[in-house]
């Protein structure tokens, strides 16, 4: 699965549907971490505090959302502008060996951290048998 993962600037999703909100929508940078006990999604979300941060799972896919709060104080005005904002918004299609019951994020200046905790294997054992 890794070996498939490329790295990649921001870039800007293009939309075959039509918006009804007049922001861009950019795919956020992620890298992606693996362990015997789990997968960690680690996604770059710039300026977006956690209350505007959604992780929604349904049917297998895992969806992160967000948007940045970069609001411009009163008394001053924008000279230059070279971050782009927007609304982030990306998807992953989980296995079943994912725990999605425990699934863990955490958000910590401006990077999101998602656990995705593996189902550990079946461990071998032996099997009583018992008479009637």
């Amino acid at each position: 699965m890794t070996q498939d993962i490329q790295a990649r600037d921001k870039q800007e999703l293009q939309s075959t549907s039509e918006q009804t909100t007049p922001r861009r929508v950019f795919s956020p940078l992620v890298d992606i971490f693996e362990d015997d006990q789990a997968l960690t999604i680690i996604a770059d979300m710039p300026g977006v505090p956690s209350n505007n941060v959604s992780i929604d799972l349904q049917e297998d896919i895992l969806t992160l959302t967000g948007a940045p709060s970069l609001a411009v104080p009163d008394n001053e005005e924008i000279v230059v502008q070279e971050f782009e904002t927007g609304k982030y918004f990306r998807q992953f299609t989980l296995s079943e060996v994912i725990d999605q019951a425990n699934i863990k994020a955490n958000l910590n200046h401006g990077v999101l951290r998602v656990t995705l905790p593996k189902i550990g294997p079946a461990k071998p054992r032996k099997v009583q048998i018992t008479e009637n």
